[in-house]
């Protein structure tokens, strides 16, 4: 799941900024009474055909005149800030121009930080080199940061600060937050992420959105630690998926469903910690305590060797596992029952191929991680050989046969390149496939069981089923 950015409401209360356009846009009054403007009669005329003008683009250009020619106006920052609250509705470019000059003018405009953290934001997500997206996230923090900590103009009415502080903290917590999860930075990913859930309304949590989104991020990076938190992860990734859409639930359900199991070691009791996630913003207090840890792989393997005194009877994942978490002694013991020995794995999830070598995961955690567990070393294709052209001396019956021979193997090379057009296409990347093979050797850290003569399992064509005749049967016509 990519990082993105829903359109919510809270993103058109950004976009609008209401609560200082207001008196952004208050005409300049001429007279001599205490707090008024004192301005030349064309300086006036020119700066109010541009703040009344209706259709934005042409207000911001008549704005950018005015500015142009009056560039000492006594009212210039605000009128910067009208600039940037045009611009906001069609050009995000000239947006962040606009809010750099309030910014030069007034480096805690509030309102100005917002623009540029969230256009700075937006544009950093559409960036696919590495380095210029972090950087750019970075920038969007920084101002982030600068705006978390800006004072209230002297002359905004402080209930008027407070909404547009509840409108940005938001915005501010999740471009922290991106940049801190970018750059693997966990402790202030989930730091911002959770300032982020409790600067909104309750409600808004549980609404389609940025807030929702980052509740997501919030799990992913909790179990992504060192150490992980599984339970963490669990839960606010269980919030997410009760209230996400339709899509999302089927990507974020079977990772908090396996964060889960990582700790308990099964998912018995998953649905009630599912349900106090849906009906909380946070875990509530004994939550954690109620959920027994899994038990420790010494446990585990003790209790398989217990209960399958034959090892090799073992599941294909249970083998992994004491390959793996197993003492030396005991992965020997394990691994002595399989080496050389033939298996045929299905459901495998193909993670790199070739037509000489496929890595798939096969694992549960193998799976969700997408990372390969299991190397195939595939097995070559058969040599077909071609038949050797009769000599010209030879008889028209061994040119019959070279004839049949040649037919023959144009089929056979035929069949040969069909087989490896669906051999190729089943063992894409992203594929689950059917392979055999034959276990050779293993590395337990990290785990990589390495098979030799692997083939896949083709799926066997089926047949069309044959048509079905009816017999129409006559009925004598009735006659009233």
């Amino acid at each position: 799941m990519k990082k993105v950015v829903f359109a919510t409401l809270l993103v058109c209360a950004v976009l609008t900024l209401g609560i200082s356009s207001a008196s952004a846009q208050t005409p300049v009054q001429l007279g001599s009474q205490q707090g008024q403007i004192q301005m030349p009669e064309a300086e006036y005329t020119a700066y109010n055909n541009a703040i009344n003008q209706s259709d934005p683009k042409a207000k911001a250009a008549a704005i950018e005149d005015y500015l142009t020619k009056y560039p000492n106006s006594s009212v210039k920052q605000q009128t910067l800030v009208v600039l940037m609250m045009t611009y906001s509705g069609f050009d995000a470019v000239k947006t962040q121009d606009a809010a750099d000059r309030v910014l030069q003018l007034d480096p805690a405009n509030l309102q100005a930080l917002t623009y540029e953290v969230y256009f700075r934001t937006q544009a950093a997500g559409s960036l696919t080199d590495a380095a210029a997206k972090q950087a750019a996230l970075d920038a969007a923090a920084g101002y982030a940061q600068k705006g978390l900590v800006a004072a209230k103009p002297a002359a905004m009415p402080a209930g008027d600060f407070t909404k547009l502080q509840g409108i940005a903290f938001p915005i501010f917590y999740n471009a922290i937050g991106d940049a801190a999860y970018f750059k693997k930075d966990n402790a202030t990913a989930i730091d911002a992420f959770k300032k982020e859930l409790a600067s909104v309304p309750l409600a808004q949590t549980t609404q389609p959105g940025p807030v929702l989104l980052d509740t997501y991020f919030l799990g992913v990076t909790y179990y992504q630690s060192t150490p992980p938190d599984y339970l963490d992860g669990s839960f606010y990734i269980s919030r997410f998926v009760a209230y996400a859409p339709d899509s999302y639930k089927a990507q974020a359900g079977p990772l908090a469903k396996w964060c889960y199991k990582k700790f308990h070691g099964v998912d018995d009791g998953y649905d009630a910690f599912a349900a106090a996630a849906a009906a909380n913003l946070n875990p509530p207090a004994g939550l954690f305590a109620s959920i027994k840890p899994a038990p420790t792989p010494v446990d585990i393997i003790n209790g398989l060797f217990s209960d399958t005194p034959d090892l090799s009877l073992l599941a294909v994942s249970d083998k992994e596992y004491v390959l793996q978490k197993g003492t030396p002694e005991q992965a020997a013991k394990v691994w002595a029952t399989i080496q050389g020995k033939s298996v045929q794995i299905p459901g495998a999830l193909v993670i790199e191929s070739s037509p000489s070598v496929v890595k798939v995961a096969i694992s549960e955690d193998s799976v969700q991680n997408k990372t390969a567990d299991f190397t195939f070393n595939m097995a070559p294709p058969e040599t077909i050989q071609a038949p050797e052209e009769p000599s010209p001396r030879a008889t028209p019956a061994q040119k019959a046969a070279y004839k049949t021979k040649l037919a023959a193997y144009n089929k056979a090379m035929a069949e040969a390149k069909t087989k490896a057009d669906a051999i190729a296409a089943a063992t894409a990347v992203g594929q689950t496939v059917t392979l055999t093979g034959t276990y050779d050797s293993f590395t337990p850290n990290p785990i990589q069981i390495i098979m030799k003569d692997g083939e896949v399992l083709l799926p066997k064509p089926t047949k069309p089923a044959a048509p079905v005749h009816h017999t129409t049967t006559a009925h004598p016509a009735t006659h009233k």
